[in-house]
């Protein structure tokens, strides 16, 4: 079995594959909380290991190595490219391209072999653009909704609710009459608005001639505005599959 990680700066998202097949996965906030959920399933069998980290690399090699001495598998890390599985990273400084934001678009291209618009809505919100010859034409990143409500929470005094108020707010789509509703609907919209105007470009780039990619854990909220976009929740673990291919 194949385990496959995810680590932000605050969360691990892990899976386990058997034959391509998914057969448990999650979210964790720290290491040992990882280690305590594959031990908790006496089924798991981790015989490989590979991971995609943008994480110090001090922190990175700390979990490699407890994944390590815990499971006796060796654990292979996704490392920057110019170029992987046909994409030319288009960054002046291709290492400076955050790796899971790389491997979201790899895999993208490695799914859609045509131009493809990948956006990846999660606590910060990317846009990025391939061609059809897989060169990555550049993207743009804007906040997403956690850190826009987190904003206007912090540097306005009288906004000032939960999260599920939030999750309430976001069940219609009209002009909010209370504070928690004005804010969340709001926010939506601009996440939208953001949205259609990569459609436009992409558009203005191929006319009709490329795919959208939805992923990230906010891209439900846009799904309705871009009918069109396939929704694929483990894109960064099709491109860490193609960059750390095991046989």
């Amino acid at each position: 079995m194949i385990l496959e990680m995810d680590c932000g700066n605050s969360f691990i998202k892990w899976r386990v594959l058997d034959s391509n097949t998914v057969v448990d996965g999650g979210v964790v906030d720290s290491d040992v909380g990882l280690i305590a959920a594959l031990l908790a399933s006496p089924l798991l069998r981790i015989t490989r290991c590979r991971l995609v980290s943008v994480r110090s690399d001090d922190e990175t090699a700390s979990l490699a190595a407890l994944l390590s001495s815990t499971f006796s598998v060796e654990v292979v890390c996704a490392s920057p490219a110019r170029v992987m599985a046909g994409v030319t990273n288009g960054y002046e400084d291709f290492e400076r391209l955050g790796l899971d934001r790389w491997l979201a678009l790899v895999g993208a291209y490695e799914l859609s072999r045509r131009a493809c618009l990948v956006l990846d809505l999660g606590t910060a919100v990317t846009a990025d653009f391939v061609a059809k010859d897989g060169k990555h034409l550049g993207g743009f990143i804007c906040p997403g909704l956690p850190l826009m409500r987190n904003e206007l929470r912090t540097h306005t005094r009288r906004i000032r609710y939960d999260n599920l108020s939030a999750e309430q707010a976001l069940l219609r789509n009209s002009p909010g009459r209370t504070t928690v509703e004005a804010v969340e609907r709001g926010c939506l919209m601009m996440l939208r608005g953001f949205v259609l105007s990569q459609l436009q470009l992409a558009r203005d780039y191929w006319g009709d001639d490329f795919e959208v990619f939805l992923t990230g854990g906010d891209a439900d909220l846009v799904a309705c505005a871009v009918p069109e976009g396939r929704l694929v929740k483990d894109l960064v673990f099709i491109g860490l599959a193609a960059a750390c291919p095991i046989y």
